[in-house]
């Protein structure tokens, strides 16, 4: 069984036992995460969302908060003013195993909901009001 999710504005092609490098999500290593964006479920039968499968899940385990490799970008600007900048930029991603694929009934499973840190950050303020 397979399923496609979409998390951090890209899209996933999974089976159990898989190993994946998303966005950075609002988990600590050891926390179990449900993914609830699936937008296609297959195996002996596929079913494609409209835009996403309605009760639908993906389950997995967070292993660790990563950083990938560091990309340079250098500017040169010439001519007269001469300008250059160099920056760096390493991602920050978190690196999670995938557990199990819930076809239905991802609702009454328990397992918190895998946000990103800007949704926490956005939940952690509404919650302070």
């Amino acid at each position: 069984m397979f399923a496609v999710l979409k998390t951090g504005g890209k899209q996933y092609k999974v089976q159990a036992g898989d190993v994946l490098r998303v966005e950075k999500l609002a988990a600590s290593a050891g926390d179990k995460i449900q993914f609830n964006d699936i937008l296609m479920v297959g195996g002996e039968t596929v079913t494609v969302g409209a835009p996403l499968v309605a009760g639908a899940a993906v389950q997995a385990e967070v292993i660790d908060q990563i950083k990938a490799d560091k990309v340079i970008s250098y500017h040169k600007r010439r001519r007269k003013h001469s300008s250059q900048r160099t920056r760096g930029h390493r991602q920050q991603l978190t690196l999670v195993r995938v557990t199990d694929i819930l076809a239905s009934g991802a609702e009454t499973s328990g397992v918190a909901a895998a946000t990103g840190t800007a949704d926490a950050r956005r939940a952690a303020h509404e919650t302070a009001k």
